[in-house]
């Protein structure tokens, strides 16, 4: 019931964030009043349905020195939520998380990705979001939104294809970049179909600065040491496949909470802490 009700969830915000139907039968891009906030997932600012912006171009256009009036913002509201929420609003919120979830579900090999392979995404933050932005500048002092015209799936499959899809200027102005990035997005659809959100793991920024916040947000998952037999079953049900000694609030969880409802013994339920008072609820 949990999983159904996060996959409700994960559907509904797609269709929100992406509401503006108009871009996509025209191939344009909505600069509406609501573009000038942003979204709390990773959602393309040049799809031609999404209604808010994306946080991590935002990002990058501070970083490579592009007056943005909502600067301080965007920080500052990536930080509120995370605090709220943690990483949840990668597992509950994001459409390309829930794309990930689907390919999944495809028929195939499975493999688990080893969890040193997430270290990848905070050098992607680190690097290409923040350092190179401002360091690698061109002749007017401006760089490059290095993270979103190189290494964003997201950007190629909810930007890209459809402008060009919908207009044939578009189409016949691609060039090399183009076909790089519809290889790297093939690239990502085929590890994501073996590997549980194998780009959320290993390459999201997003994902990197929500984990800072998972172990701190209001809204955790709460193990009681005395009613866990450590029979593993969480180990077993964990949607990112985390080993039971990760334990809950992990900088990885993205509290899709399968732990919680699986859990036999109820040791595991879910709370809110707001100035010290904690709201307990069981999954159903």
């Amino acid at each position: 019931m949990a999983d159904l009700k996060r996959k409700a969830v994960q559907f509904t915000s797609a269709i929100l964030f992406n509401s503006h139907a108009e871009g996509f039968a025209r191939g344009t891009i909505y600069r509406g009043n609501m573009k000038q906030f942003c979204l709390p997932v990773l959602n393309c600012y040049s799809c031609p349905g999404a209604i808010g912006s994306c946080p991590i171009g935002s990002l990058q256009a501070v970083a490579a020195g592009i007056t943005y009036q909502f600067s301080f913002y965007v920080a500052g509201f990536l930080a509120l939520v995370g605090l709220v929420v943690g990483k949840m609003a990668c597992g509950w919120l994001c459409p390309f998380g829930l794309l990930q979830d689907l390919l999944y579900r495809i028929p195939s090999f499975k493999g688990v990705l080893p969890l040193w392979t997430r270290y990848f995404k905070y050098a992607v933050m680190v690097f290409l979001i923040l350092l190179l932005p401002a360091l690698a500048v061109d002749q007017f002092g401006l760089g490059a939104p290095l993270f979103c015209k190189w290494l964003c799936p997201a950007g190629t499959l909810e930007a890209a294809l459809p402008l060009a899809i919908a207009s044939e200027g578009i189409r016949n102005a691609l060039g090399a970049l183009f076909y790089w990035r519809l290889a790297w997005l093939l690239l990502i659809i085929f590890l994501c179909v073996i590997f549980q959100r194998a780009f959320c793991l290993t390459l999201c920024p997003l994902g990197a600065i929500y984990s800072v916040f998972n172990r701190i947000s209001i809204f955790s998952i709460r193990l009681d040491e005395k009613l866990c037999t450590k029979c593993g079953r969480c180990a077993e049900v964990c949607h990112l496949r985390l080993p039971e000694i990760a334990g809950p609030n992990h900088p990885e969880c993205i509290r899709c909470l399968k732990c919680v409802k699986s859990c036999p013994t109820g040791a595991m339920d879910w709370h809110i802490d707001v100035l010290g008072k904690k709201e307990e609820q069981k999954c159903v």
